[in-house]
């Protein structure tokens, strides 16, 4: 199973006032899944992609992605899990402005302790597949809101992740552009086998989804 959780609940203390993200979520999700994530603003869809991604911890229950119990990781356990297991999109692509196209693909996998040399044959490849062949050396800022988000892609498929989040990937993108990063999320599910969790107001990923999942106040309704 890729996402296995029982009662996972997480709360947040704002000042004196506890607020729950989620609220004691039972979720399976066989490997090669394409989810999609939906809800209102405040339902809950970002805390649990966050905590998919080992990037925040649960408050109690129980979570297992990808083998590893969440709630037994150290940090630097977790810092491993988002470097080889989890691949990240997000809706403001969080390129950095003074790498190029290639270097900011290559950079994950130069954190998880590869040389540049080693990984960019496979982040060329990557970002050819993608259609940015022509853009390796440019910059964030002299790319299309469409090629800055299949720039994100390519970066976050550059350490061969057993699951893909995508959290609101199209938010940002008109719909010729959404339509098409939508398209390829389903392509890497399907012809690649990827684990690919969609959370999204939009209806464009509802016809390639095999489960979908609806939140509110941090609980599963439909």
């Amino acid at each position: 199973m890729a996402v296995v959780a029982r009662d996972l609940t997480r709360i947040y203390q704002v000042g004196s006032v506890p607020v729950t993200g989620i609220d004691g979520i039972d979720l399976s999700i066989s490997n090669g899944q394409l989810v999609v994530l939906k809800g209102d603003s405040g339902s809950g869809k970002s805390t649990l992609l966050s905590l998919l991604a080992g990037l925040d911890r649960l408050t109690t229950g129980s979570l297992t992605v990808a083998g590893r119990d969440m709630n037994l990781c150290s940090e630097a356990e977790l810092t491993d899990f988002r470097r080889s297991t989890v691949g990240m999109i997000f809706q403001s692509f969080n390129l950095l402005p003074t790498l190029s196209v290639l270097e900011n693909v290559c950079l994950p996998a130069m954190l998880a302790g590869r040389s540049l040399a080693a990984v960019q044959p496979r982040a060329r490849e990557l970002l050819g597949w993608l259609g940015m062949r022509d853009r390796l050396a440019h910059q964030p800022r002299q790319l299309s809101g469409g090629e800055m988000q299949r720039t994100a892609i390519a970066r976050a498929l550059i350490n061969d992740p057993a699951l893909l989040l995508a959290d609101e990937p199209t938010g940002n993108l008109d719909s010729g552009n959404a339509q098409k990063v939508i398209a390829l999320l389903s392509e890497l599910n399907r012809q690649f086998k990827r684990t690919v969790v969609v959370a999204t107001h939009s209806d464009l990923a509802d016809s390639y989804a095999t489960m979908t999942l609806q939140l509110q106040d941090g609980r599963v309704v439909a």
